[in-house]
Parts: structure tokens; sequence; C-alpha cells
């Protein structure tokens, strides 16, 4: 028997065939893509694909509203939530202290390096960043430290009220998530500023040292 004549592919079946091979290309493609082997795109190119308001802010900016914020949810939950439930001030103050150190260990510390553009990016806005229980026990104690300078900032703003305003059977400023918040990330971000300088001081120190050997 002679062998079948084969018939040319028509154009239809030979345009799907292709079709398939470029899109199987394009997933390998995909698949493999890399920072090695990617183009690279400007932020301004990747701005346009955006969804929603395009609203830039500073990264400074963006670490006060994450540190106000969560250091009010502190005050919310633990001093507010738990207020009823535990009459002992000075029990919830730990408890408050306590929050206050977790929550910045676990929560907002993840959340500043998740939002870093590079990797360690954002480490100047954590007093310890490094993970770890040594650096949770550290934080822990910061968050305690950071409390007790709140209260003493209560008690100076409330003896300004009275002083000038004359005394009350009230305590003029309570304790309420906004200005908790406020001090909290105010004191924080002073001890980040004075943290930073006395790095570059023993770096400048050091770089001095190193020119006279």
């Amino acid at each position: 028997m002679g062998r079948k004549k084969q018939t040319p592919a028509k154009d239809g079946e030979k345009t799907l065939s292709e079709y398939y091979r470029l899109n199987t290309k394009a997933v390998d493609d995909l698949v493999t893509a890399d920072v090695s082997n990617s183009p690279k795109v400007s932020r301004e190119e990747l701005n346009r694909y955006r969804f929603g308001p395009k609203i830039t802010l500073a990264a400074w900016v963006k670490v006060i509203l994450i540190k106000w914020w969560f250091a009010g949810a502190c005050c919310f939950f633990f001093y507010w939530g738990l207020g009823v439930t535990v009459p002992s001030q000075e029990n919830l103050l730990l408890i408050l202290g306590a929050g206050l150190g977790l929550v910045m260990d676990l929560l907002e510390n993840n959340i500043l390096r998740y939002y870093a553009r590079t990797p360690g990016g954002n480490d100047r806005w954590m007093m310890f960043p490094k993970k770890g229980w040594k650096s949770l026990l550290l934080n822990l104690l910061y968050g305690y430290w950071l409390l007790a300078l709140v209260v003493l900032s209560y008690n100076g703003i409330n003896a300004l009220v009275i002083a000038v305003a004359g005394p009350s059977d009230t305590i003029p400023v309570g304790v309420e998530p906004i200005l908790f918040g406020l001090l909290v990330m105010g004191w924080d971000m002073l001890f980040l500023g004075m943290k930073r300088m006395a790095k570059a001081v023993a770096a400048d120190a050091k770089n001095q040292n190193g020119r006279r050997r």
C-alpha cells in the first residue's frame, strides 16, 4: 500500500498552533522570572497602572501615622477595654505597658518591614529592629519605659491646666486614645532620633580614630 499523502495544515489550524505555542512561552517566562532576568521598570511607569487615588506620603509621615495608630489602639483595647474588668489601676498599667511592647514588636515593626522599599530600609524607625526573643524582651521593657513617660506627661499636662485654670473636682485631661497615641509616638520618635544621633557620633569618632592611625 502506498503512503498517504500528507495534506498541508490549514491556515486556521496553523494560527491556532502558533497561538498556543506563544502563550506557553509567555507562561514559562512568567514562572521563571526573577530580579536577574526581568526588565527594570521605573516607579513612574508602575504608578500609571495603580488603581485609586494617587496619593503619595513621605516615609516619615507613614511611620508617624502607624506608630500613632497602634499606640492609640493599645489604649483603646487594653486601657479602655479592660478598665471595667481590671479594677486595679496598677495592674491595668502593667497590662498596658506589656501590650505596648508586644504590639510594637509583633505588629508595628513587621508592618514597617513590609512597607520598606529595600530590606532593612525602615530599621531606623525601630528601637530594636532585629527579630527574635531578645528583641521581644527589649521591646517589652521599652513599652514600659514609654508608658512611664506618658504617665509623667499626663501628670505634667494636668498640673499645668490646674495651675492656669484653678483646681477642679475632676481630672482636666483624661486618658483617651488620640492624645495617648500622640504622646507615645512623640516619645518614641524622640528616642529614635537620639539613637540615630548617637550612632552618627560614634561612627564619626571611629572614622577620626582610623584616620589618625
